[in-house]
């Protein structure tokens, strides 16, 4: 049965199934260029415009008691008109309340460890940078590659003592300057 067929039904005298007739024909009418209408209205958002269009026809088949429909006219202006009042009321509402944040952007942002983290390790790069180079190629030894002090004495090539002497000299120069960074108290 076709919109117009099920529209010169008196409103009155319609059944549901008239009335779900009547939707099932307007949405094969009218869908279509209702999707590409909302398409525009809400900026492209695919999910957001079928969500309009099935609530447009939703609004159709509550109200489809009341709908006139004579022969030869259509009802998608009045169509038209509710998708762009639904999509001027979404929008109302989205301005009414605060900014909503998605899992993803907050997936993106670092936890507080994270942050803390990084903003340790810039400090102890500066404050490496700070100090000589042979204390720094101590800690190096000592620390990054996990050696003892006779390993460290056998790759730099120098007594054991030395390592020791260096490997506290060159901590106590890194606590100074990470105290005068702020880093540490």
């Amino acid at each position: 049965m076709s919109v117009s067929a099920v529209a010169t039904i008196e409103p009155a005298t319609r059944t549901p199934r008239d009335r779900d007739e009547l939707i099932r024909s307007l949405y094969a009418e009218h869908a279509g260029p209702l999707l590409a209408f909302t398409l525009g209205l809400t900026g492209g958002d695919r999910h957001k415009a079928e969500d309009v269009v099935q609530e447009t026809l939703v609004r159709a088949w509550r109200n489809a008691d009341k709908l006139h429909i004579e022969e030869g006219t259509s009802l998608r202006p009045w169509l038209v008109a509710v998708a762009r009042r639904i999509v001027i009321d979404n929008h109302r509402r989205r301005k009414a309340r605060p900014t909503e944040v998605d899992d993803a952007v907050l997936a993106t942002l670092p936890a507080p460890d994270e942050i803390e983290r990084i903003t340790s390790s810039v400090a102890v790069q500066r404050a490496l940078r700070s100090i000589g180079p042979a204390h720094r190629e101590v800690l190096f030894e000592m620390y990054f590659r996990g050696g003892n002090g006779e390993q460290a004495a056998a790759r730099l090539n120098v007594p054991v003592g030395t390592i020791k002497s260096r490997v506290y000299r060159a901590l106590r120069m890194l606590r100074a300057e990470l105290e005068q960074q702020g880093v540490i108290k």
